[in-house]
């Protein structure tokens, strides 16, 4: 008998909680709280190392992408496949290449918000290899060498004065040794749907960048109609400005949040 009443008390008590937690849970759903970050050619998701602690921080839950970088294709896939695992909304971030990926992944109903750092952000139908071609060629682009099956990595001059020439020699080194070989294809990819055109968007805009021009940085931010920032970085923002990168992505989430809660 005694037995009997303690089993009462505790499925009572858990029905309680179940009760006291599911509306608590439902509104969860309206907050933004999950970011997924997307990297860019020559790079893996370690882009990320700096700025993921300051989301976590503030009480984000911050994943990044591992892209194979051996096709338009792959990279979106993957970066579907981390979103898909998201329990909630998601802000959408992408570095370089990776602005490509997120156009064509952000279309996702998940994704409630991007955000562009240093990136491309292409329309339908444009070859990502022509999105610069009203602009002076950046330096860094001459320092980029095929192997013989095509995929593509940066000298170590390109590393060290063009693409992150403003870190410390030991993290320009950690770069050049864990940078990711890029299928030469993906400079063809044209994105066929194009999230920033339905989606809130962002941008961080590398003042000193060499591998894109900032002039073009700055056309995608007024095109894709961009709340942006800019900062005195080089091509790699997310490393030598992580702070002022995590806080356009906080204010994101909080602002794709009230969006979502609507």
């Amino acid at each position: 008998m005694f037995f009997a009443r303690i089993c009462g008390l505790i499925f009572a008590s858990v029905i309680a909680t179940a009760l006291t937690v599911q509306p608590s849970a439902a509104a969860d759903k309206t907050v933004v709280r999950n970011v997924v970050l997307v990297h860019g050619a020559f790079a893996d998701g370690s882009s990320w190392a700096k700025v993921i602690p300051l989301l976590e921080k503030a009480g984000l839950n911050a994943v990044a992408v591992q892209n194979p970088l051996t096709s338009f294709e792959d990279d979106v896939a993957a970066t579907k496949r981390t979103i898909a695992l998201q329990d909630g909304p998601v802000i959408l971030v992408g570095h370089s290449w990776g602005g490509v990926v997120i156009t064509e992944a952000g279309v996702d109903p998940k994704v409630a918000g991007l955000v562009y750092v240093a990136a491309f952000a292409p329309d339908a139908g444009v070859p990502v290899g022509e999105l610069g071609k009203d602009f002076p060629q950046p330096p860094g682009l001459a320092e980029l060498h095929p192997d013989a099956g095509g995929y593509l990595t940066l000298s170590t001059k390109g590393i060290m004065e063009n693409f992150a020439p403003d870190l410390p020699l030991p993290q320009r080194k950690l770069i050049l040794a864990t940078q990711g070989a890029t299928n030469g294809a993906v400079f063809n990819a044209k994105v066929s749907n194009v999230a920033w055109k339905t989606k809130p968007s962002w941008y961080v805009i590398a003042a000193n960048d060499r591998m894109i021009q900032p002039d073009l940085e700055r056309k995608f931010a007024k095109s894709i109609k961009a709340k942006s920032i800019t900062v005195p970085s080089s091509h790699v923002a997310m490393l030598s400005h992580p702070s002022e990168v995590a806080k356009l992505i906080i204010d994101a989430a909080k602002t794709a949040s009230s969006r979502v809660s609507q």
